[in-house]
């Protein structure tokens, strides 16, 4: 009888949720702000507390210069962002003068080393210029340029073989 009697006041519990609608209150509406209608007071006349002027609602922002653009200074130093190619022509670096050094073989390039005249070591893979000449192939122990005689002229083929101490 007794389970009875828990089994009605169950079933009536349900019934009067159910008929509230079984949750919370539903949350009222956020407070709407009205917008200032009022003038603004007259010059040299003190607003009324709690008004506000339209211009004091949104501050200006202040002007920002246009950043200059950066100049590089070389104090007779090289530009290292400029690339310059050297001819034979002007007196710069000729593959001819240049001796290899090594060739280094990895799992996916192979590297040629080759040593100036004044002792400026050079890595180059194949496509690399140097000077007056492209890189066209490494070899197992030489190295082939592609060098231009002359502008417009045919590429002449210079061969560098790999110096044994």
């Amino acid at each position: 009888m007794k389970s009875a009697i828990a089994f009605v006041t169950l079933a009536a519990t349900c019934a009067m949720l159910s008929a509230c609608g079984g949750g919370a209150a539903p949350l009222p509406a956020p407070p709407v702000a009205k917008p200032q209608t009022a003038a603004s007071p007259t010059p040299g006349t003190p607003a009324k507390p709690g008004q506000t002027s339209p211009t004091q609602l949104v501050p200006s922002a202040p002007a920002i210069p246009a950043p200059e653009p950066a100049k590089y200074a070389d104090k007779g130093r090289k530009d290292p962002f400029t690339e310059v190619q050297l001819s034979s022509a002007l007196g710069g670096l000729a593959v001819s003068t240049t001796k290899l050094t090594g060739i280094v073989r990895g799992a996916r390039s192979v590297l040629a080393l080759l040593e100036t005249q004044e002792g400026i070591g050079y890595i180059l893979k194949p496509g690399d210029t140097l000077g007056d000449g492209r890189l066209m192939e490494i070899g197992a122990d030489n190295v082939v340029f592609a060098v231009a005689a002359k502008p417009g002229a045919a590429a002449q083929r210079v061969v560098l073989r790999l110096v044994a101490n």
